[in-house]
């Protein structure tokens, strides 16, 4: 995460690509972290045997009757408040109508008229352009809805062979489906959409986030039009659980549709599916409509109350959100927007970062590091900040050498190579070791300059007849006379004394 990187004006206009306008609406299903199911009791553990967490409510048997499971409202109602949504007091409770080995009723227990969730917001930074045009954009996404539902089965190809193995352990799992209205205009945008909200469900504790076990998988409906013409025909990218992958297919489906509507070709409305491999989207089958759902109110749930003191004991008891935990981070530490917003992309390293800053009282160091060199180990060897090696307490105690002139930056990066590597080492220990503190006798460094400005007439001159680059010819030649322990701040001021 560049650290260097400033806001700028937002721009105004929209991407186009090959003078189209791209159109991306998403719908999220995360599966809550309740214990057991939706409308029953049978536990939602992966990595189960097949059918061994189905019983009979999941499997419908005949007299068997759904009971709602109070802390997946719960986590609804969290969702909402983090996104400011409207918790509706009632909500209806539909059976969604289709047939598909997976689903043993034939219909999905799902909301549809009135969700328990209604409106909302998902707002995120964005970053456009490279280097010195890099441009951050605020981003605002609206939401729908998100309303509870049960999951389906699983059907299994790959292990069979000219068969389907149906594994019904997932039905009635429990699903918050989160649906935004069509506002991001490229695959960048969309995927720190997806991004952010992931940071939310897993912040607020309401979903584990796995992508890989399904914890979070979102469907991306993408359309392409001229600038100012309705909207075009969307086609749906079902089940895309990698933000890498996202990014490929929605880039893939809108180089498809282009070329489909420049051939003189319609859009048919259509569900379909990556392929990683080929880095293809592929046509599953046409896209239903609500209508072809045939919902109606399921006759054997009630509507579900939601009383506003319940809403008022949830909000008590969440923890702080990360939009605001950012504005704290602005106003206690005085962070940039975006420094504040990139320390709070995950509980763990907003936690790592006031830690250190506590304890060295240098916050933007501290910011600077996290989003440098901490994060740069940490991609490299594909790990996220819990893994970190070096704690914050050392993170702080190495700051505050830098800070006390001790070491310079490049010795620190010395000293967090061994960290790294030693994570019982101190910082003291190792710049004792290694000799990386600072030359602090002025009377030495003194000596240093004055040979130094001796042996280069030319580049004095040459800083003196107005050529600023000359000076850090000097530096350089400065700090490989004291073999890089010379403090680069002392020698900029007594070279500039001495020039003058």
């Amino acid at each position: 995460m560049n650290a260097t990187v400033q806001a700028k004006k937002p721009a105004t206009k929209s991407l186009l690509v090959q003078g189209y306008e791209v159109v991306i609406g998403f719908e999220t299903h995360a599966q809550l972290s309740t214990q057991s199911k939706i409308f029953s009791r049978a536990s939602t553990a992966f990595g189960a045997q097949p059918n061994t967490q189905a019983c009979a409510v999941d499997l419908a048997l005949p007299g068997t009757l759904p009971v709602m499971n109070k802390g997946a409202v719960e986590r609804a109602i969290e969702f909402g408040l983090a996104v400011g949504s409207q918790i509706a007091p009632r909500s209806i409770f539909a059976r969604k109508n289709y047939f598909y080995p997976d689903l043993p009723k034939g219909y999905q227990i799902s909301q549809f008229e009135i969700p328990v969730v209604q409106g909302g917001a998902v707002e995120f930074y964005l970053e456009t352009g490279k280097g010195t045009e890099a441009v951050l954009e605020k981003k605002s996404v609206r939401l729908v809805r998100a309303h509870l539902e049960e999951d389906a089965g699983k059907s299994l190809h790959e292990d069979f062979i000219g068969q389907t193995g149906i594994d019904l352990n997932r039905a009635g799992t429990p699903l918050l489906e989160i649906v935004t209205e069509p506002d991001m205009r490229s695959s960048a945008e969309a995927v720190a959409y997806a991004k952010e909200l992931h940071k939310i469900v897993t912040w607020i504790g309401i979903c584990d986030g796995n992508m890989q076990e399904g914890s979070f998988r979102c469907d991306a409906n993408v359309s392409v039009r001229k600038p100012g013409a309705e909207l075009g025909t969307r086609r749906e990218i079902k089940n895309l659980n990698s933000f890498k992958f996202m990014q490929q297919a929605i880039d893939f489906e809108i180089r498809w549709q282009i070329d489909e509507l420049e051939d003189g070709r319609a859009i048919q409305q259509a569900t379909v599916l990556f392929n990683p491999d080929t880095g293809e989207t592929r046509a599953m089958r046409t896209k239903e409509d609500a209508a072809d759902y045939r919902y109606f109110p399921d006759p054997d749930l009630p509507p579900l109350v939601v009383a506003p003191e319940w809403v008022e004991r949830v909000r008590a008891g969440m923890t702080e959100l990360p939009r605001v935990m950012a504005a704290r981070f602005s106003a206690t530490y005085g962070l940039s927007d975006y420094d504040a917003a990139a320390l709070t992309q995950s509980r763990d390293v907003a936690t790592y970062f006031e830690s250190a800053a506590q304890a060295c009282g240098q916050p933007k160091l501290v910011g600077n590091w996290i989003m440098g060199e901490v994060s740069k180990r940490l991609n490299a060897s594909e790990s996220d900040i819990s893994a970190c090696p070096v704690s914050a307490q050392q993170l702080a105690q190495l700051i505050g050498r830098i800070q006390d002139g001790t070491i310079s930056n490049n010795a620190a990066r010395q000293v967090m190579d061994v960290l790294w590597a030693e994570p019982a080492s101190t910082v003291d220990a190792i710049i004792e070791a290694k000799g990386l503190k600072q030359m602090n006798d002025t009377g030495a460094l003194e000596a240093i300059v004055d040979s130094v400005l001796a042996a280069n007439p030319k580049n004095v001159a040459e800083y003196r007849a107005g050529n600023a680059k000359a000076l850090n010819a000097l530096v350089g030649q400065i700090m490989k006379g004291s073999q890089g322990k010379a403090n680069p701040q002392q020698v900029h001021e007594l070279l500039l004394k001495k020039l003058a």
